[in-house]
């Protein structure tokens, strides 16, 4: 039994951090007085790109706030290009795959061998309750995709952030397990991850299925809410949770909903003059990724946003559960032609999140679910060209459904060194060659594999064997084409959907038995 001591927090610790950038100014994209703007899509999905993406922006207006004391730099659209390394001025990871190209997975060194649970959090499940179409069910622990923030925060503790099935966000000590703030309570369940603001300023960002995406403030305790948006004032072609993990890019907060929207706000992030943060996000567009032909090619309403949005350069990147993946170029939002400079539809749920590499190709993981033909034509793993360099599809390869039930993959893949790891629902791990396509090696790893896998220093690290307990599994990747098991470190109490984070080699994840663990 862990004892409990009381949460530390409250802002001195920030206040410090606002008089040393005292003197810095927002480094913003566009004009600050713009107007928002409805966005409307080209009459088709089609699978032709409207126009090659441009290359990021070499040039910035700088502005300043005329209502508060103190600003941060955000980071830049130049930076979001950049693959496999950290986001941010902050040191942690703060987002899910911690980085706009979704590429950046923590810092190590991984255990050489089996970790053990350094400690459990809390001392009874997190569980709660969620009622969908008049059926109440009981979700515990956390989720797909649930991946924590770890960051070292400014008064010296490093602290994980997750939110879960007990309708609250938890703040937790690192190194003891013990909570470090009250949590905060939403009211449904929260399966997504959350996000720290990665410019400095001390606000999460996080999502929850009571239709609120809100804006908390961490400099103060408790813990406050200082903005939320409310899905059903936006109605869509769906419902109205929040599984996209926001992202934070230029000073603008990206999030895509399950109303099928993809949102976009100024955030105006700033602190008062006693020191305190404060945002006053300002709805720069609202971008609906389906139309009335998805909708006729799927034969249903579900083009719900639950993949979250991947930004390299200026082009935002996003999926929806029609399969309809779209570029939108956040540089073009106030123009009067839509900013679509990429639309493609892979048939299928596609409700992993886009990866980029560092040479713009996208990297798309779709389900096998609706079995159009499309979909069964076309495969479910596959390497996008945006760029018009050649062939829209660079390749593509099937992953099929065993038995009677769904194919494809929920998880998102992995990059690394000119290979690609996806872990597929059916239960295999694949290493695909990046160039070619070629699958060079799989694994077993059991079926309903939704963690996904990440890459800490040349290890391979995924959650494996869901339906017999749960278990994380290490790879060495001195060959990154074959593989080879390191360890593994079994759970056997529950399925681990969650994507793990590693933060100083130790690997922070939740799981479906209700605990968050630390595995050092």
């Amino acid at each position: 039994m862990m004892h409990r001591r009381r949460p530390r927090g409250g802002a001195t610790w920030f206040v410090g951090s606002a008089v040393v950038v005292a003197s810095l100014i927002i480094l913003v994209m566009f004009p600050p007085d713009r107007e928002p703007v409805e966005v409307a899509l080209p009459p088709s999905a089609s699978t032709t790109p409207a126009t090659a993406p441009p290359p990021p922006p070499t040039s910035t207006t700088t502005s300043t706030s005329t209502t508060t004391t103190t600003t941060l730099p955000p980071t830049s659209f130049a930076q979001a290009a950049v693959t496999r390394v950290p986001w941010g001025v902050v040191a942690g990871v703060t987002m899910f795959r911690g980085s706009p190209t979704r590429t950046w997975y923590g810092t190590g060194p991984l255990p050489a061998s089996a970790p053990e649970v350094r400690w459990a959090y809390p001392d009874t499940p997190l569980c709660g309750a969620s009622t969908v179409g008049g059926e109440t069910t009981t979700w515990c622990g956390t989720g797909w995709t649930g991946q924590p923030v770890v960051w070292d925060r400014p008064d010296g503790v490093t602290e994980v952030i997750v939110g879960a099935f007990d309708h609250r966000v938890h703040f937790i000590d690192a190194t003891s397990g013990e909570p470090t703030r009250a949590p905060f309570a939403t009211g449904d369940i929260i399966k997504g991850s959350v996000t720290l603001d990665p410019d400095g300023f001390p606000i999460l960002y996080v999502g929850s299925r009571d239709n609120q995406l809100r804006a908390l403030a961490l400099d103060r305790e408790p813990v406050e809410e200082i903005w939320s948006l409310d899905a059903a004032n936006h109605p869509g072609i769906w419902n109205n949770d929040w599984d996209s993990n926001p992202l934070v890019v230029g000073g603008l907060l990206l999030e895509g909903g399950e109303n099928g929207y993809v949102f976009v706000f100024e955030l105006n992030r700033a602190f008062d003059t006693s020191g305190l943060v404060e945002v006053s996000p300002e709805l720069v567009a609202r971008v609906p990724t389906w139309d009335p032909s998805l909708i006729a090619a799927i034969g249903d309403r579900n083009a719900s946003v639950e993949s979250s949005i991947a930004v390299s350069g200026t082009i935002a990147y996003v999926a929806n559960s029609g399969g309809r993946v779209l570029g939108i170029d956040l540089a073009r939002l106030t123009e009067e032609e839509p900013p679509i400079v990429f639309d493609f539809w892979t048939g299928d749920d596609t409700d992993a999140t886009p990866v980029v590499d560092a040479d713009g190709y996208l990297y798309v993981a779709s389900e096998l679910e609706r079995r159009t033909e499309r979909s069964l034509g076309l495969g479910q793993l596959m390497k996008l060209d945006p760029g018009q360099r050649g062939p829209e599809v660079v390749w593509s390869i099937p992953v099929p459904a065993r038995g009677a039930g769904d194919g494809g993959l929920w998880a998102t893949p992995a990059l690394g060194d000119g290979v690609l790891y996806a872990a597929t629902h059916s239960g295999q791990l694949l290493a695909v060659d990046t160039e070619t396509g070629e699958t060079t090696w799989t694994d077993e790893i059991g079926f309903h594999a939704w963690s996904s896998p990440i890459i800490i220093d040349g290890v391979l690290l995924v959650a494996v064997d869901c339906e017999s307990g749960g278990a994380l599994r290490a790879y060495d990747l001195a060959d990154p084409r074959h593989p080879t098991p390191r360890w593994e470190a079994r759970l056997d109490s529950g399925c681990i959907e969650s994507t793990p984070v590693v933060w100083n080699g130790v690997i922070y994840v939740g799981s479906r038995d209700g605990y968050i663990r630390a595995w050092g």
